[in-house]
């Protein structure tokens, strides 16, 4: 059997906590190939963004051609986009990928609390959204982005993410474009170790679409690697720091 492909389109994070490098990990783990296409370069840390370096459209559409035309693809994970003309590039770019399925995590905003994102971009976001099958918002974003009939307006399904809620108990919704899917349940981590989280997901998420695992299914077995990475919590820096990587959790999946 062929190893999966995965091409992430994503910003660096230096503390290696999020962004390229946490995708890496998470599709490494989960049995994947790891292509990147870098959008942004960030200078971050624990405790916040101290700068944001957009990569010129040009240069991210280079990345994405190379890897394409070479090593190929089955599955993409679209994560930070550093300008509103680069979201539209690759949008055109992965359009013309018939039947390879997109996940889009749409970073607005950093675990620290920076923003990543502007307010054009955000507004781009839709371009990727139409393109999407599946898009994988926090409940901030999923608010920004027009809520949960953003499944209908553009045809795609929704991983609404619960761990913004108040409470001690958080629930993630699956919702396609005419109902509800499925809904996950589980208890909160105690941990403020949750930088990464996102990321993480979303690129696990696309390795199980990349490796023929149906929707449900690769949410699913994602889901249970970021808790696993979340116990694993190295405690690292003096703010939000850095998930564990689950080594063997395909072995005990």
């Amino acid at each position: 059997m062929t190893m999966a492909r995965i091409l992430i389109i994503a910003g660096s994070d230096s503390g290696g906590g999020a962004g390229i490098q946490a995708d890496i990990k998470a599709v490494t783990m989960l049995g994947g190939h790891a292509m990147t296409a870098i959008a942004a370069v960030t200078a971050q840390n624990t405790l916040g963004v101290q700068g944001v370096h957009p990569i010129p459209t040009a240069m991210v559409l280079a990345q994405m051609n190379s890897v394409i035309s070479d090593i190929g693809v089955d599955a993409v994970k679209i994560g930070m986009i550093g300008s509103a003309e680069t979201v539209h590039a690759v949008a055109e770019r992965l359009a013309m990928l018939n039947g390879v399925p997109i996940v889009f995590d749409p970073v607005m905003v950093a675990t620290s609390g920076s923003a990543l994102a502007d307010d054009a971009t955000i507004a781009a976001f839709e371009k990727l959204m139409a393109i999407a099958t599946l898009v994988t918002p926090n409940i901030p974003e999923l608010d920004a982005l027009g809520g949960d009939g953003i499944a209908v307006a553009f045809d795609t399904h929704v991983l609404a993410k619960g761990g913004h809620g108040d409470g001690p108990m958080l629930t993630d919704r699956l919702i396609g474009p005419d109902r509800i899917i499925k809904s996950w349940a589980n208890a909160r981590i105690d941990t403020p170790h949750t930088h990464g989280t996102g990321c993480t997901l979303a690129s696990a998420i696309a390795t199980g679409l990349a490796q023929g695992m149906a929707l449900t299914d690769a949410v699913e077995r994602a889901r249970k690697y970021v808790r696993a990475a979340l116990e694993l919590a190295p405690g690292l820096g003096g703010g939000h720091g850095p998930m564990g990587v689950p080594h063997g959790f395909l072995a005990h999946a």
